[in-house]
């Protein structure tokens, strides 16, 4: 059995959300967890440092198939992290690139998976990433969709929304959270997080983990110190809105209905279309 447990999502899905909470549940710190010291217990395994153990050249230079040469032993290095499982965060789908997985199942203990509304999930990728809303919606469309290596991170293949949920949601040994359900009632899928790590939840351990978890105190931090992770040409923060629903006062009637049209059979399985 492997020890990695891979925390997977789309971007702009949450991810950063349970890499809070998990700092928070499992350290019980008397204030809340830094949001820039979450690499203490979760790291990204696109990051490039982990690649240029192997080629020092800069990461933006590697071919794709030289970072898939190279993935499954960043994976088997990342499993010495920690004595205990590693939680390792990951926006790749869970499919197979030059004939190699995205994420090696050899070193795999399970997998927390976290699905936003896809309408949501544009709004917050186009303002994170500075492109326009009709860019963004045709990348979550394309199943070649992938982010480009750069000198901080390798090459990431995101394929489409619907196909990147379907990836991960058929693995076995997975649990998948709902964003929309993070923020309406956080005990039922926080507490159901800690029980599929083999931990009866605490009553109020978990409250207390999930109140220094809220995105207002996440915010606040950014706002006083920065989050070194958020994009190096973001022009807003990163813990923006955090809400739900948002997509209503934003997004055209026209590309509501190409998102729809994308990823309407997914949507309906996760319960956004009825």
């Amino acid at each position: 059995m492997g020890k990695i447990v891979w925390l997977a999502s789309y971007p702009k899905s949450g991810n950063t959300w349970v890499r809070i909470f998990l700092h928070n549940y499992i350290f019980e710190p008397a204030a809340p967890y830094d949001i820039n010291a979450l690499t203490d217990l979760s790291v990204s395994e696109s990051a490039a440092p982990f690649y240029q153990k192997y080629n020092p050249a800069p990461a933006s230079t590697y071919t794709t198939q030289q970072v898939q040469k190279l993935r499954p032993k960043v994976h088997e290095d990342l499993t010495r992290l920690h004595d205990d499982l590693v939680f390792i965060k990951t926006h790749n789908a869970a499919l197979a690139f030059h004939d190699v997985p995205l994420c090696t199942e050899s070193v795999t203990a399970g997998a927390i998976y976290i699905a936003r509304d896809p309408r949501d999930v544009a709004v917050s990728y186009a303002r994170y990433t500075g492109k326009s809303l009709d860019e963004i919606i045709e990348f979550m469309g394309n199943d070649k969709a992938a982010n480009r290596g750069t000198d901080a991170q390798v090459f990431e293949l995101l394929s489409s929304w619907s196909q990147h949920v379907a990836s991960w949601a058929t693995r076995p040994k997975i649990l998948c959270l709902r964003y929309e359900d993070m923020l309406s009632a956080p005990e039922k899928p926080f507490g159901a997080l800690v029980r599929y790590l083999g931990d009866a939840p605490n009553p109020a351990r978990l409250e207390k983990a999930i109140a220094f978890s809220r995105f207002e105190i996440a915010a606040a931090q950014e706002s006083q110190s920065g989050y070194h992770a958020n994009a190096p040409n973001a022009t807003t923060p990163f813990f923006r809105s955090g809400k739900a629903g948002g997509w209503r006062n934003i997004l055209t009637p026209n590309q509501i209905s190409r998102i729809e049209a994308d990823h309407g059979a997914m949507m309906r399985k996760l319960g956004y279309l009825t």
